[in-house]
């Protein structure tokens, strides 16, 4: 990002904006096994074909996921593979912290623990 004008700081914000969204994580997730249509996105989710359909029209928007008609039916598949790493990176960073403050707790229960009086 070192060096890049405002313009193109704002799109990588809008990218990132669109990994924000926890259903468009799942989305893309889902996706990471192959391409789905709307209702089989639904389905899976639990949510509705039109919330699932403004969830990839956003990620379209960003070229995240891209749309094939196959007759009456419309498919999506990953745009954009790169997008894998990423999350990749940030959920083992998520889960480097999570270890880090459950060991941070684990030390502190044990000094907070009552001491056993002598007899």
């Amino acid at each position: 990002m070192d060096g890049l004008p405002p313009e193109a700081l704002d799109q990588v914000a809008a990218y990132f904006q669109a990994l924000s969204e926890p259903t468009r994580l799942q989305i893309l997730n889902l996706l990471r096994s192959g391409e789905r249509n709307v209702g089989e996105l639904a389905q899976a989710c639990g949510y509705t074909s039109a919330n699932i359909s403004r969830h990839l029209s956003h990620l379209m928007q960003r070229g995240l996921v891209e749309r094939e008609s196959r007759g009456t039916a419309v498919y999506y598949r990953i745009a954009d593979e790169s997008v894998y790493a990423l999350c990749d990176l940030v959920c083992g960073n998520i889960a480097r912290q999570l270890e880090r403050s459950a060991a941070g707790y684990k030390a502190f229960a044990r000094r907070a623990a009552p001491r056993k009086k002598a007899a």
